[in-house]
């Protein structure tokens, strides 16, 4: 039986860099991956944070105070609950985890709420230090290494740096290459089977007409019961 793991690649624009201080979170972005492969589905929400946003976050993200006067606060059900929905229990893939993670927590210590354990959290700035020491391992020079298309990322917005993550993520875990596993999943000794993992959540329907199947089956009849291909039909 095929299990799929459900992660959330992750990142959060705030005012400042004082996450225990002042501080607060104006932006979230969440990609749902299965697979370590995106499937479409995100989350992405601005939020007033109460308080001016810094030169230099203007500076990185564009976002200014009147973008965000009208929107609601964290703790709006519409922000926090709706993001702890769309999380779950599934692990959290971030860049520089610990940032992202410490800013969520105190808003959700604010909120009433429970904070992010740090085993839900997978680093990739660690998984990139770790497979390519002493490189560059901004998020920016790991989109250049694997050729992920970043030109849109003038500035910095959580649900793009969410989604350019995704694909950072999938190359640190593997690239491509995963979606051929060479196991069977089981931890018995039991021989293993050559499996393809299809790089969708859903496979794609069949484009084999009705006529055509018809005509395939006609055909095979044609071949009798001791041709070799009936020894490979399901």
């Amino acid at each position: 039986m095929s299990t799929h793991l459900r992660e959330i690649a992750f990142d959060t624009e705030t005012t400042g860099l004082d996450w225990a201080g002042d501080d607060r979170i104006i932006e979230v972005g969440a990609v749902e991956l299965v697979n370590h492969v995106p499937t479409g589905l995100t989350f992405h929400e601005r939020i007033n944070p109460r308080r001016p946003v810094s030169a230099k976050t203007i500076e990185i993200t564009g976002i200014t105070d009147d973008m965000l006067v009208d929107k609601p606060y964290f703790e709006d059900p519409v922000i926090v609950d709706a993001l702890l929905e769309f999380i779950g229990d599934s692990p959290i893939v971030a860049h520089n985890a610990s940032f992202d993670r410490s800013f969520l927590n105190a808003e959700l210590v604010r909120c009433g709420k429970v904070e992010t354990i740090e085993t839900q959290w997978v680093d990739t700035l660690e998984m990139a230090k770790k497979r390519y020491p002493g490189a560059p391992a901004s998020l920016d020079a790991l989109c250049k290494r694997f050729n992920v298309n970043a030109e849109a990322r003038t500035l910095h917005g959580a649900l793009l740096d969410s989604q350019l993550l995704a694909e950072v993520y999938l190359e640190l875990r593997g690239g491509r290459a995963r979606s051929f596993d060479f196991s069977d999943g089981l931890d018995d000794g039991d021989s293993a089977r050559f499996r393809v993992a299809h790089q969708r959540p859903q496979p794609l329907p069949s484009l084999v007409t009705g006529d055509e199947a018809e005509q395939h089956a006609a055909f095979i009849a044609e071949l009798g019961d001791n041709a070799i291909w009936s020894n490979y039909r399901d």
